[in-house]
């Protein structure tokens, strides 16, 4: 019991400061609101998540691969694989609304290879800053006491405050950000590594600037057919759920299977 508290302890502190590092990154003075600003508070808010991290992995006497923050020689291709199944998932579920919302495209100018790569690269270190920050240290720690769905649940709702925070209300956060951190958490569990979420997390984000969904326009505009207001709204948010429900299905059939094999042998 004395263990399990002072891990819930450890986890809070460390969820603490990784809001306090966040916060302070994103009141430094920047002129607007830009790709580069999400770099430089991605860059700054990473490097201070992982260094939260190294502190805490030393404090209970771990070491990063416990908590899935050691990069090793496969990392560059999970990241890959990771960014091509968010790239799916956002292709699903833009075609998938198309069909049922009568939602269409259109490609609107101003956005330029240059601001595309800053745009994606923001959106990377965001990712590798979140996921450190909820899906390595805390949701390992939390899944030793907790198990998988108690830890997940937790992390699910820290990360739907943080967003509340950062202005989402709270549909967007407990339907929005809160399925999103399931999915990102078990592939975290599944692939025992953050590449893999990293990549997914990442791509996700891109896709939705990329359509139009994010305060900096993309490259397209969603259209609307006339009438099907209600309809488009609805569809975004069910078929959301439902890409997020299958790809979390399969990351968690992937971690049965691993701990079957191993409980085989």
């Amino acid at each position: 019991m004395e263990n399990r508290g002072r891990s819930l302890a450890h986890v809070a502190l460390f969820f603490l400061g990784c809001a306090v590092i966040l916060a302070i990154a994103a009141a430094l003075p920047f002129p607007r609101q830009s790709p580069e600003q999400e770099v430089f508070i991605g860059s700054l808010a990473g490097a201070g998540s992982l260094a939260l991290t190294l502190l805490f992995v030393r404090w209970d006497g771990l070491q990063l691969h416990h908590v899935g923050a050691m990069p090793n020689r496969k990392s560059p291709v999970f990241l890959s694989a990771g960014f091509a199944i968010g790239v799916f998932l956002v292709a699903l579920h833009s075609y998938v609304v198309g069909i049922v919302g009568h939602v269409h495209w259109e490609r609107i100018p101003g956005a330029g290879f240059e601001q595309g790569g800053l745009v994606l690269l923001g959106y990377l270190l965001l990712s590798g800053r979140e996921e450190l920050a909820f899906h390595g240290y805390p949701l390992r720690r939390l899944q030793v006491v907790l198990g998988v769905w108690g830890a997940q649940a937790i992390v699910a709702l820290i990360f739907a405050l943080e967003h509340m925070g950062g202005g989402w209300s709270p549909a967007q956060a407990l339907w929005g950000a809160a399925a999103g951190s399931v999915l990102f958490g078990m592939a975290s569990i599944a692939t025992r590594g953050l590449a893999v979420p990293i990549g997914i997390h990442a791509a996700w984000n891109f896709g939705d600037w990329l359509r139009g969904n994010r305060s900096v326009p993309g490259l397209w505009r969603a259209q609307v057919d006339q009438g099907f207001e209600n309809a488009a709204s609805s569809a975004g948010m069910w078929c959301y759920l439902a890409v997020m429900a299958a790809a979390t299905l399969g990351f968690w059939l992937w971690h049965r299977a691993r701990e079957s094999g191993k409980a085989a042998l």
